[in-house]
């Protein structure tokens, strides 16, 4: 089961870039003994098609976007952002209209005083470049207040940006646009607290990248790590994407460059370990059989090696087990790592559930020594279809996340398919 608008909003990247843009072996354990619970099932007036990871408070709170539903002044609604308790109450709910933003996708930043950040890919102010409008920064209060930090003007500015977002110690916000820029494939920028934009790198389409596809991190230095969809040097027309740094200074290195069967198309954002590796996953490559010779995934780790190169390893290819059971498709990520190594995350298909042919997603355990273990395949019923980001844990090592389809069929903007659900699940 797949909801079209939902997947839509929700898929944006890969829409963006197929029809913009190009246009211009490790076996899985059974899963383990988890009870999963349905917190939260959207209507369609609280929003539809979540597809961002959730984000909780000290006090067991969550928050967190819809790309669709919400207010009707969008078709199929413009999507909305929430604080949820922790039995899945809504406590407040902001509906975007358009004018102040449209499509939050995805993830939304939380500051140590309770305000929110985010982006929405369209909405604002319309252009000749993007009819919809290219987008915003957005500012959410404790009470869900909403205060547009930046429109997007397309072109030059950049167009469709992309979260989450990451702040540095003087609360500027860094982030990325999918568009727009020198050379239209991409930007980096960064957005002073008094709202002042910068844009600090804009990729050319060629080895640098094009197209990045999620959101950044920063390290202790305020250098920007992030990826691109496609784009890279020696690999295809338009290249399998790259990982990426920009100093603060706006210089761009390319980390590492994909080449298909160690990864294609990173869509993910991506996290730090303590000794400074990066970790991410791809949507394509890997077992270059999979998907009509596409490939499926992987996780991937980068390495800081001397000389300042990074080197890359391949942790787990997804569809490693017959008919996909231990997941396909990883997309935006990002995963979340405990104190003993292991990653936590979500794949978008696969599992042991049929939706529409393809799989309903899984939510999986990597160890450290490589074995994965699937803790959640989704049945496309209540429990939800397609989760498309990446997991939140709590202390208890408790997962929370959310699907982009499914729960409710009676969701009046779906289509039959679900808006999809908040979803807990327990060791």
């Amino acid at each position: 089961m797949r909801c079209s608008k939902s997947r839509s909003a929700a898929k944006s990247v890969f829409a963006i870039f197929l029809t913009l843009l190009l246009a211009s072996t490790l076996a899985s354990h059974p899963a383990q003994a988890k009870k999963f619970k349905v917190l939260h099932t959207f209507k369609g007036s609280d929003g539809a098609g979540p597809d961002a990871q959730l984000v909780r408070d000290s006090a067991g709170n969550f928050y967190g976007t819809t790309g669709t539903g919400g207010s009707n002044k969008c078709q199929g609604g413009c999507g909305t952002a929430f604080k949820m308790d922790k039995n899945g109450n809504i406590l407040w709910l902001h509906r975007f209209s358009g004018a102040n933003g449209e499509t939050p996708f995805p993830g939304l930043l939380r500051d140590a005083t309770g305000n929110l950040y985010g982006t929405t890919i369209y909405g604002g102010r319309a252009s000749h470049t993007c009819s919809l409008g290219c987008g915003v920064v957005f500012k959410l209060g404790k009470n869900g207040e909403e205060t547009v930090l930046h429109h997007f003007t397309g072109e030059h500015d950049g167009y469709y940006p992309v979260g989450p977002l990451a702040m540095d110690k003087k609360r500027n916000l860094y982030g990325a646009t999918q568009l727009g820029g020198t050379s239209g494939v991409g930007t980096v920028f960064r957005l002073s607290p008094s709202g002042e934009k910068k844009i600090l790198y804009s990729f050319t389409g060629g080895a640098d990248g094009y197209a990045p596809g999620a959101g950044v991190v920063l390290d202790a230095q305020d250098n920007v790590y992030g990826t691109t969809l496609i784009g890279g040097s020696g690999f295809g027309n338009s290249g399998y994407g790259v990982v990426f740094q920009v100093s603060p200074g706006g210089v761009e290195t390319v980390l590492h460059t994909f080449g298909g069967d160690e990864g294609a198309n990173p869509g993910s954002s991506l996290i730090f370990d303590s000794t400074g590796n990066l970790f991410g996953t791809t949507q394509t490559g890997g077992e270059l059989t999979c998907d009509g010779g596409e490939g499926c995934g992987v996780l991937f780790e980068l390495s800081p090696q001397s000389g300042g190169t990074w080197g890359e390893s391949v942790l787990y290819t997804f569809c490693s087990l017959a008919n996909c059971t231990d997941g396909r498709q990883p997309r935006e990520g990002p995963l979340v790592q405990d104190a003993a190594g292991s990653f936590y995350g979500t794949t978008a298909e696969g599992g042991s559930y049929s939706c529409n042919g393809s799989g309903c997603g899984v939510v999986f355990k990597l160890d450290a020594d490589g074995t994965e273990t699937v803790l959640h395949s989704f049945t496309g019923g209540s429990d939800g279809d397609a989760p498309l980001t990446g997991v939140m844990a709590d202390g208890m090592n408790n997962l929370y996340g959310v699907v982009v389809d499914g729960g409710d069929p009676n969701c009046p903007v779906s289509g039959g398919n679900g808006c999809g659900t908040v979803w807990k699940l327990t060791p």
